[in-house]
């Protein structure tokens, strides 16, 4: 099992002939994502060969969709036209949408926000890794060579930790990984993501990665208390970051004692969750938890 993506899922890419776009497609389809084509209006009608495969592009995401089947799609189109490409995948009824591009405004961002509500889309980012359930599907940039399919469900702010955790616990392996990106709005919470793995059946223990800044992970805490049964451990990014200073993510900035690493740490272990210093530690926490429960590494 899995959450959000599997083998079935079939992918367009938004901005698929773009310099980004092209290149990811390209190794999404090296993870064995079934990827059915791309949307750019000014190359409707054409094709573009990648990994092997002749791809069409079709002029909006709707007709893609009306084509192929699509009900995921992934976004590479420079920041001042994210806003329009999500929302034409919204109006498209598009299941997924995972938005990869970066620098994002944060007003546009809180207009899809907006739109989402009430539409059948979920998105995840922006400003993120994507998603991927190893040996399935990679939606976004992850490198699928990483780790394969295991017990344990990551939920991550982080790209690089994404990809950290997923190498210190390769010898267990995946349902699958999620990186929800460090933006100030998402539009898929750690909660979101701790309520789809609590619900897999193949997912037996969570790790979740957060990082300085706002009151998500003070939330997701409360989230575990009340409905998470399965084991959680964590790691709060930005324990050195100086008071008042953007760390990398736009979302990642502390006022005064909010949003600091420590607060966030003892929100999270005040529930029962185990809060590594080190994304190794962490993942040594994750390991002992595996193996009280038995479940042995590959």
């Amino acid at each position: 099992m899995s959450i959000y993506l599997n083998k079935d899922s079939k992918i367009i890419v938004q901005g698929m002939t773009g310099g980004m776009g092209s290149k990811h497609t390209t190794l999404m389809l090296d993870a064995g994502s079934a990827i059915v084509g791309g949307v750019n209006a000014r190359k409707a009608g054409t094709t573009v060969e990648l990994g092997g495969q002749e791809l069409p592009v079709f002029g909006n995401v709707k007709e893609a969709m009306a084509e192929t089947g699509a009900d995921v799609s992934v976004v590479f189109v420079p920041p001042a036209f994210t806003k329009d490409a999500c929302i034409e995948a919204i109006d498209a009824g598009i299941g997924l949408l995972v938005v990869i591009t970066e620098g994002v405004p944060v007003q546009d961002t809180a207009e899809v926000w907006s739109y989402l509500d009430g539409r059948s889309t979920r998105m995840i980012g922006p400003n993120c890794p994507g998603i991927i359930t190893p040996e399935e599907s990679l939606a976004g940039i992850t490198p699928h060579t990483i780790a394969g399919k295991g017990p344990v469900g990551l939920v991550s702010k982080s790209g690089t930790l994404t990809y950290q955790m997923m190498f210190e616990l390769r010898d267990f392996g995946f349902s699958t990984a999620i990186g929800i990106g460090g933006d100030p709005i998402v539009g898929t919470t750690h909660i979101d993501a701790l309520e789809a793995f609590e619900n897999d059946p193949e997912t037996e223990a969570i790790v979740m990665i957060g990082e300085i800044g706002g009151d998500a992970e003070e939330r997701a805490a409360t989230y575990i208390r009340d409905h998470v049964t399965k084991p959680v451990v964590g790691y709060v990014a930005g324990f050195t970051a100086p008071e008042g200073k953007t760390m990398g993510h736009a979302g990642a900035i502390v006022s005064g004692s909010s949003g600091t690493a420590q607060a966030k740490k003892e929100a999270l272990e005040a529930v029962g969750v185990k809060v590594g210093k080190t994304p190794s530690e962490t993942a040594q926490l994750m390991r002992e938890i595996l193996e009280e429960r038995g479940v042995q590494a590959r």
